[in-house]
């Protein structure tokens, strides 16, 4: 008997497919008749939304309607679409929204929790979809009519639900990354009234938010004068007082530089309050961001995503970035569909002879998901060695650096895929 012998690449080649695959429902229009599918678009906005019922066709059956986000009113809209299902004899149907933020959430909750098929629309497609047709006019209108015909060509798909678990993972992990934007700030404004008050103080130390004394000496004396008339003694009364241990070099340099500072502003005490305020500010924010980090630990020592912690280089915060924009591992096929995702591939430009294979990174993206790879990417960089070897050896060879994002990025998720 012959046997025929298929090649590992002919094996792997996926089917062409002309409409997104968790966009498709080309056998539910088969199976009752593209007359008897109905679509149901919805173009949605802060406290109002517009929808609109129309079969696989584009007979329109309830026009373009407006209905507030209010229960009565959505159950009211749920009412009338069966009704018109009914009277024009629509066997099966989807719901199309466009996705706008936060703002589409009531509406597909209200509607997912009838039991119908919900399903998003990225409002670029909307946008590609009503440019051809209707040219320079935006409306709700065109927008329902646009959402119309990206579903029925693929462009409405499916949203898996998440668990309860990793919504929340998701919610923590988007608060902690704003309460650190807002540190950021926070130390800027106060290394610039710093400066302004104490000229050269805060450039005496590496770090001076990693020091337990120095942003307490500015907000007890504020100025270079008040520091020389303490002198020493001054100095380890107050840090005494206070419960805080210092280095005598610490001090030294401090005096040292009090001898020589430049003038600092008229207005130093006013702005040592200040320097207070913000500090108290930034002390409790990055108590919160510990709080945040330890339920995250917990979150992350609950799913397989902790085998991230087993690479050399990755740490907790890092790990549970990853998961939280990541979201459950099962609905990933392969880890080459996570860093897919996150749009870890070039753009590729052909036409007949011309072939640009090697463009810049795919625009449509989950930016969070790659944000993530990518900073897990410098930190392997930077602490793996076996990865860090490797980047000097590609940097040497002038590689594409983004090659190095895409090998960390895949160790990252294959060890999260298992």
């Amino acid at each position: 008997m012959t046997r025929t012998i298929h090649s590992p690449r002919s094996r792997g080649r996926r089917k062409f497919l002309v409409q997104k695959p968790r966009g498709q429902f080309t056998s539910r229009v088969q199976a009752v008749g593209p007359e008897h599918f109905g679509i149901v678009t919805v173009d949605c906005a802060k406290v109002r939304s517009k929808f609109m019922l129309a079969d696989f066709f584009g007979t329109v059956h309830v026009p373009p309607t407006v209905v507030a986000h209010r229960q009565g009113e959505l159950q009211a809209a749920a009412e009338r679409i069966r009704h018109a299902l009914r009277a024009h004899q629509l066997a099966d149907f989807v719901v199309a929204i466009e996705r706008t933020g936060e703002y589409h959430r009531p509406v597909q909750r209200a509607f997912r929790e009838l039991g119908w098929d919900v399903r998003l629309v990225h409002p670029f497609a909307t946008y590609q979809y009503r440019q051809p047709a209707d040219p320079g006019n935006k409306t709700d209108d065109t927008d329902v009519a646009a959402l119309h015909r990206a579903t029925v060509n693929g462009f409405g798909l499916t949203d898996t639900p998440w668990p309860d678990d990793y919504q929340q993972w998701q919610l923590l992990m988007r608060h902690r990354r704003h309460l650190v934007q807002r540190v950021t700030a926070l130390r800027c404004q106060i290394r610039e009234h710093l400066h302004a008050a104490m000229p050269g103080y805060a450039e005496l130390f590496d770090d001076p938010w990693m020091s337990s004394v120095v942003l307490p000496l500015a907000r007890q004396f504020g100025s270079a004068t008040r520091i020389r008339q303490a002198g020493a003694q001054g100095l380890q009364q107050f840090l005494r007082e206070a419960q805080l241990r210092c280095q005598p070099s610490t001090l030294s340099k401090t005096l040292a530089w009090a001898e020589t500072a430049a003038p600092g502003h008229p207005q130093a005490d006013f702005l040592r309050r200040l320097v207070a305020a913000l500090d108290d500010d930034r002390l409790d924010k990055t108590r919160q961001i510990l709080d945040l980090e330890r339920t995250a630990a917990s979150f992350l020592a609950r799913t397989s995503s902790v085998r991230l912690l087993i690479i050399p280089g990755l740490n907790v915060v890092s790990a549970a970035e990853l998961a939280g924009a990541m979201g459950p591992p099962g609905l990933y096929a392969n880890a080459n569909a996570i860093t897919g995702r996150a749009g870890l591939m070039p753009s590729r430009y052909q036409s007949d002879r011309v072939d640009r294979a090697n463009g810049p990174l795919r625009r449509c993206a989950n930016r969070r998901l790659r944000t993530a790879l990518l900073q897990i990417a410098d930190n392997l960089v930077t602490c793996n060695h076996f990865i860090g070897a490797r980047s000097l050896l590609w940097r040497r060879a002038d590689k594409d650096p983004r090659a190095l994002a895409g090998v960390a990025g895949l160790a990252a998720t294959t060890a999260t895929a298992g």
